[in-house]
């Protein structure tokens, strides 16, 4: 029921946006989701895979956007970040296009550039840090050992400010 109540006042902030109050003139707000990827099964490597819950958390996500209105799913290549992505872009027919954690400021300036609406799945440094390139407020650092539900929604302005909200999921 929570899940169900925040999917609908996510939907409705997104509807919300007017195009020109995003300063866009085709109707369409630049909004950009982040967050971190979902819980993962320690297996001694660099890149392990989701846990059991770290897949119902990667579906968690796909419900609650799946009614954003995305265009297009970002993510680092790591197996974690591309099994959190894969079952919304699965859900909207779209492929996981990588992105390099290590060049985030041209990474922002392209997100800046395509609008749209766009879910970028990265790391608990990468995307507090990605927040903060694109002119958001990341808040507090994420808590690596147990948050994985941190979901944020930044919409670009026209005159350059950038609305922040932070919002939780899958829990």
């Amino acid at each position: 029921m929570r899940l169900a109540i925040r999917a609908a006042a996510l939907a409705l902030a997104v509807s919300a946006w007017p195009a020109s109050a995003a300063g866009q003139t085709d109707g369409e707000p630049v909004v950009i989701y982040l967050v971190r990827h979902a819980e993962v099964a320690p297996d001694g490597t660099r890149d392990p895979a989701l846990s059991e819950r770290g897949r119902e958390r990667a579906a968690a996500l796909a419900r609650v956007l799946g009614e954003a209105g995305l265009g297009r799913v970002l993510s680092t290549d790591l197996r974690r970040t591309r099994q959190t992505a894969a079952p919304i872009a699965e859900d909207l027919g779209v492929e996981v296009e990588s992105y390099d954690p290590r060049a985030l400021p041209e990474l922002a300036a392209a997100l800046r550039a395509a609008g749209g609406r766009i879910l970028v799945v990265g790391h608990s440094n990468t995307t507090p840090a990605l927040v903060a390139a694109l002119g958001g407020d990341p808040g507090e650092p994420i808590d690596e050992s147990v948050e994985y539900d941190r979901l944020y929604q930044l919409v670009l302005l026209g005159d350059g400010r950038v609305l922040t909200t932070v919002l939780r999921y899958g829990g």
